[in-house]
């Protein structure tokens, strides 16, 4: 089974540790810039990196559920459900230098199916930047089940989005422009 890997992100600007078995979904489909998002090769899992807009008016947890309800409406969530916000400890992470505030979330969301998302969002406002990596879970039974023969890297799990998020370092601030 292939390692987790430090992958370069955004043309090297950004890098992280992705899980095993990850695959560039760029390579599948266009992806849109300011995205980089990564599909399991079995399960219908998905990691997303998104490089959006600092959105000033909403402060604290509210703009973790900001985000939240922000990609039920892009997706089309019939419902949305959140079952958790929670700070996340700045000096935990590889951006510690950069990002004023972290908050971590869980909730569902009803779109085709149930989904489960688990959101870290990364507030940068001296770039004007939220930087939003989301975690994406069908329901266990939606999983494709494999052969005795076929080799697969495991389901992904919350330690490996949580080491997504902690190794996501920044390596050229021009990325956001001009300063």
């Amino acid at each position: 089974m292939e390692p987790s890997r430090n992958y370069p992100l955004f043309g090297g600007a950004f890098s992280s540790i992705l899980p095993p078995g990850a695959i560039d979904v760029s390579d599948l489909r266009p992806v849109p810039d300011n995205q980089e998002v990564f599909c399991h090769p079995v399960t219908d899992q998905s990691l997303i990196v998104e490089l959006l807009e600092f959105q000033a008016h909403v402060l604290g947890e509210a703009a973790a559920r900001y985000h939240f309800e922000d990609v039920g409406g892009v997706q089309g969530a019939r419902a949305v459900q959140v079952e958790s916000v929670q700070p996340l400890n700045v000096e935990n992470l590889a951006l510690r230098g950069y990002c004023q505030e972290a908050w971590v979330l869980s909730g569902k969301q009803q779109v085709a199916k149930e989904v489960t998302l688990n959101l870290a969002l990364l507030r940068l406002p001296q770039y004007q930047t939220d930087l939003l990596l989301t975690f994406s879970q069908p329901p266990p039974d939606n999983r494709p089940s494999l052969g005795p023969g076929n080799v697969a890297p495991p389901p992904w799990n919350l330690g490996d989005f949580e080491q997504l998020v902690t190794n996501l370092t920044l390596h050229d601030p021009n990325i956001f422009g001009p300063q």
